[in-house]
């Protein structure tokens, strides 16, 4: 098997006909966090990502040419929610999540949006974005929220 490298993936435009596969991934993602917190529904789990999906909002990962993954940014009040960040067990670990949200991020930036997400408490995932800036905005019982300000870069 080739050596997977951060430079090995593409997004493209969400369809309509995404919505299993993301559906079966969030379920395989999840599912170590969800049943941490004893909250883990095998038909619950996929049907909220069901009802909630917006391929309008939506970008497949594809590694490869194949599916990885997903993201959604989701218009706000004053900027971006990042959901759905999902990317494949086996491509994690590989920079492919890091080098996505950097390119995210950096359209936050030049947009000078705010992005706002949520992730499980106790969840590897909150590493990540604290590694890409966030930092936690407030938290409950079961999600910990993370807000992240636009990076302004000066002119030089």
């Amino acid at each position: 098997m080739p050596t997977i490298t951060p430079y090995d993936w593409a997004l493209r435009p969400a369809a309509p006909e995404d919505v299993e596969a993301v559906a079966e991934l969030r379920a395989v993602v999840m599912r170590a966090d969800l049943e941490r917190l004893g909250r883990y529904d095998e038909h619950r789990v996929r049907q909220r990502l069901r009802d909630a999906f917006l391929p309008e909002h939506t970008s497949v990962i594809e590694s490869g040419g194949a599916f990885a993954g997903c993201v959604t940014l989701r218009p706000g009040a004053d900027g971006w929610w990042l959901e759905n960040f999902l990317l494949s067990p086996a491509l994690q670990g590989h920079g492919i999540g890091s080098a996505v949200l950097r390119s995210l991020l950096a359209r936050a930036d030049a947009e000078r949006l705010t992005v706002r997400l949520d992730v499980l408490r106790g969840s590897a995932a909150r590493r990540l974005y604290e590694r890409h800036g966030f930092g936690l905005e407030r938290e409950d019982a079961v999600d910990v929220f993370l807000v992240r300000e636009p990076v302004v870069r000066e002119a030089s």
